[in-house]
């Protein structure tokens, strides 16, 4: 796991505020894609349990996973009884259970590569589906856009994640499901994109800001004069562009590494 992966605890009430959570439209996706009943779930990376609180309300036992005791104590705070919590990174997650479904919000590449997939299979019963969904919120207007990276470019070059296996934007498949199609473990890879147009106020954008991670590595004084110079730059409301990737694929009938499921 990577060591930026552990800096949002110090602003988990922020995060729950200011990042958007997730529309019914992904869980008919999932659901519609496992084409069986999901009775179990396991989720790695859960942050304040936005994604959490929409599988769970389906009826689905969610396990949801994090490293970060804020962010753990946050999500305790909003989802119901029936989720079982569990503060662990990826790679530290100890379970005999088998799930019919792991997920992942905009997490996964905060995971370490080698033995990945693996161990995400060793999880799932056969058939069980991996879905990992996520993706930039982006200003829709690129007036505005130029506007703001001329703001931030003395502090800070770039706040975006690149592809971990850098896979070029304009590629049909992204990761993960580059990877996905390439493991012997998973089948009938899906990439599906869910379009999503917010509008929130510049002061609110700027909030969403303080929970990105790029900004957060910054020194305090300097993330606050990026933060007021980029709100300076910005009209009174902003539209943006917040499209989740999601990515789905089945667990295959082969038999997983070290696993005796």
């Amino acid at each position: 796991m990577s060591i930026r992966a552990l800096t949002f605890g110090a602003v988990a009430e922020s995060y729950e505020r200011f990042r958007p959570g997730y529309p019914e439209e992904l869980f008919t996706l999932v659901a519609g894609y496992a084409d069986r009943p999901l009775e179990r779930a396991l989720e790695i990376g859960a942050g304040t349990g936005k994604a959490t609180r929409l599988f769970a309300a389906h009826g689905i036992a969610v396990t949801a996973t994090e490293p970060d005791a804020g962010m753990l104590a946050e999500l305790r705070k909003h989802v119901p009884d029936t989720v079982s919590t569990e503060l662990a990174a990826f790679e530290n997650v100890r379970t005999e259970e088998v799930f019919d479904l792991f997920f992942v919000a905009a997490a996964l590449h905060w995971t370490r590569p080698a033995g990945r997939w693996e161990r995400i299979a060793g999880w799932l019963t056969p058939g069980g589906v991996v879905a990992s969904f996520g993706g930039p919120i982006q200003l829709a207007d690129p007036v505005v856009e130029e506007a703001v990276r001329a703001a931030r470019a003395p502090f800070l070059e770039s706040d975006e994640v690149p592809s971990p296996d850098g896979t070029a934007p304009e590629q049909a498949m992204q990761w993960p499901g580059t990877e996905l199609v390439r493991s012997p473990l998973f089948t009938d890879v899906e990439q599906h994109t869910i379009e999503r147009r917010l509008t929130v106020s510049a002061a609110d954008f700027v909030g969403h800001l303080s929970t990105v991670s790029a900004y957060l590595e910054l020194p305090p004084e300097t993330r606050d004069l990026v933060f007021r110079g980029i709100e300076q730059a910005l009209p009174e409301t902003v539209a943006l562009t917040a499209d989740i990737i999601v990515h789905l694929a089945r667990r295959t009938a082969l038999a997983v590494p070290g696993s005796t499921v």
